[in-house]
């Protein structure tokens, strides 16, 4: 881990405990209705990974988590609901921040507790700061042409009316 990304690391973990447990979606991190920026990421076998493979081409869920982040527990059966509702019309990808995190650590986090997405390790922090992260439990959702249409951090943001938008299940 480079030094850099030690004190992003630190800087997310201290902007995750400083929030208040009320802030709301689109309260912070990458702007609504921007389009989402295409940008590579290594997976747990340190494997680049471009996320243009799904932005443009179906609606996509980012979180950017942590197996030690309890926002991020929270949040875990929510994501396993919402994949069983929306089935393959949605993308989901776990970004990990790999602060404190091994990609053995985060395996067996997976295997534990039925992670519903694929897993990318940002050990360079590269979407991190493309996203504008500014915790764990950051989600954003794109719509299908790879626009943002929902940001929010906490255990319990209410994501699922934009995720079944985009998925084509609402109005």
């Amino acid at each position: 881990m480079t030094t850099g990304t030690k004190r992003l690391g630190i800087l997310l973990l201290a902007g995750a405990l400083a929030l208040p447990g009320a802030l709301r979606a689109q309260e912070t991190g990458i702007a609504v209705g921007s389009k989402a920026p295409v940008v590579s990421v290594k997976d747990l076998d340190g494997k680049l990974v471009s996320l243009g493979q799904w932005i443009g081409k179906k609606p996509v869920v980012f979180e950017w988590w942590a197996t030690w982040c309890e926002n991020c527990e929270a949040l875990m059966p929510r994501f396993q609901a919402a994949r069983q509702l929306v089935g393959d019309k949605v993308e989901f990808v776990g970004i990990n921040v790999t602060v404190n995190q091994s990609p053995a650590r985060v395996r067996r986090y997976m295997e534990e507790h039925g992670v519903p997405f694929r897993v990318l390790y940002d050990s360079d922090a590269t979407s991190t700061r493309a996203y504008l992260a500014p915790a764990t439990s950051f989600v954003v959702i794109l719509d299908a042409a790879g626009t943002v249409v929902y940001t929010g951090v906490g255990g319990d943001q209410q994501f699922e009316p934009a995720l079944k938008r985009v998925a084509g299940l609402s109005n």
